[in-house]
């Protein structure tokens, strides 16, 4: 009888995760994506407050459902998740530049983008768990996996990054479809009877892909967390749902925090040392990983902002 009200209260929670996510992209959708217009910056601030606060609310229903210690894992896989995703705006804003998109016309591509995420997230998380259900052991080589991406994050010099033009991806496409200019926020246009595929379509594809490359630090990153894939699933949602919103608002700024990328590389550093640390005596909790997580992160952007002019030349 317990083990099917337990199974019972799952579904419930899987159910009202669904009905809140749908809720979610909805209101966006109307309020923010009703027409082709440049977003205006209190509609996006509104927005990012909206997602981060529906993303504690939903953290405190699982405390309130799971357990405490459920809901502090919860809130760590949203504050990694979320760290995480900066850089995915930083790649948003390459892609947008080298292709010419106007801001016009990129909440479009985001949104859409970002509900090809959740349906490639919910592939990977699925490949990850049948994995870490019948070999136990991938959790050593995703904690391998962390520590080695870790360490070159630390150690990666920025480069100028390169036109997409130039990339395999537009050069591959370009060779077997019919490229065409921008033709007011469509993705794919028809003229002379042929059909045609226009920029957005590029970018869109190539935000999907940098988002299932992205996909294979967190991922591993929030099992080595937790394996409860209700928890897994569902932080990693709520954190990139917000992520056209931040787009808006941090797109100019992302480059300035300079510190968080070395912050996040310590992150995933420690995540990778997780597994290990049983065996030298330290059962790292959840409150303690939730802790540790934020003050690296806040330590990170603090230096960031505290940065002198002269520093960042």
């Amino acid at each position: 009888m317990t083990q099917y009200l337990a199974h019972l209260s799952n579904n419930a929670m899987w159910t009202i995760f669904g009905i809140a996510v749908i809720i979610l992209l909805a209101w966006d959708l109307f309020f923010l994506n009703r027409k082709n217009e440049v977003p205006v910056f209190s509609h996006t601030l509104l927005l990012c407050i909206v997602y981060i606060a529906a993303g504690l609310l939903f953290g405190l229903f699982v405390m309130y459902e799971k357990g405490t210690e459920s809901g502090m894992l919860f809130f760590t896989g949203f504050l990694v998740e979320k760290s995480l995703s900066l850089d995915n705006i930083f790649i948003m804003s390459v892609v947008f530049t080298s292709l010419g998109i106007p801001r016009i016309y990129q909440h479009r591509v985001l949104f859409w983008g970002i509900l090809g995420a959740i349906v490639m997230r919910a592939l990977l998380i699925m490949v990850g768990e049948a994995l870490i259900s019948n070999f136990h052991w991938v959790l050593y080589i995703f904690s391998a996996f962390l520590l080695y991406t870790g360490v070159q994050m630390m150690l990666h010099k920025e480069e100028e990054e390169a036109k997409f033009e130039e990339s395999k991806v537009y050069k591959f496409l370009s060779r077997f479809c019919r490229v065409t200019s921008i033709h007011s926020g469509h993705f794919f246009v028809k003229e002379n009877g042929k059909m045609f595929i226009t920029p957005l379509f590029f970018a869109l594809l190539t935000i999907e892909i940098m988002d299932v490359i992205f996909a294979l630090d967190s991922i591993p990153a929030i099992f080595l967390i937790t394996q409860d894939i209700f928890i897994v699933y569902t932080s990693n949602i709520f954190a990139i749902l917000g992520l056209r919103a931040l787009y808006f608002l941090l797109e100019a700024a992302v480059h300035k925090f300079y510190y968080l990328k070395p912050s996040l590389s310590v992150i995933m550093v420690f995540i990778g040392c997780k597994i290990f640390l049983p065996h030298l005596g330290w059962e790292v909790t959840a409150m303690q990983s939730l802790a540790i997580t934020f003050s690296i992160i806040f330590v990170g952007i603090t230096a960031s902002l505290l940065r002198s002019p002269t520093e960042e030349k």
